[in-house]
C-alpha cells in the first residue's frame, strides 16, 4: 500500500468523523432545548400543583364551618 493510499484513507475517515461529531453537535443542541422546554413546564405544573394544593387546603379549613353551620340551621 502505498503511503498516498495511506494519508486518502485517513483523510476519508477524518472526514467521515467531522461529519459524525456536527450530527452529534446538532443532535445534543435539540436533545438540550428539549431537556429545558421539559424543565419549565415540569416546573410550572409543580407551580401549577402547588396553587391547587393551596386551594384544596383551603377548602378543607372551611369545611367543619360550613358543616357546622349547617347542623345549625338544620
Amino acid at each position: 500500500m502505498s503511503n498516498q493510499t495511506q494519508i486518502d484513507q485517513i483523510a476519508e475517515r477524518v472526514d467521515r468523523l467531522l461529519v459524525r461529531y456536527d450530527e452529534l453537535q446538532r443532535t445534543n443542541t435539540l436533545l438540550a432545548n428539549q431537556v429545558e422546554a421539559l424543565t419549565q413546564e415540569r416546573d410550572s405544573l409543580k407551580s401549577r400543583l402547588g396553587a391547587a394544593r393551596a386551594r384544596v387546603d383551603a377548602l378543607l379549613e372551611r369545611l367543619p364551618e360550613a358543616i357546622a353551620v349547617q347542623k345549625t340551621t338544620s
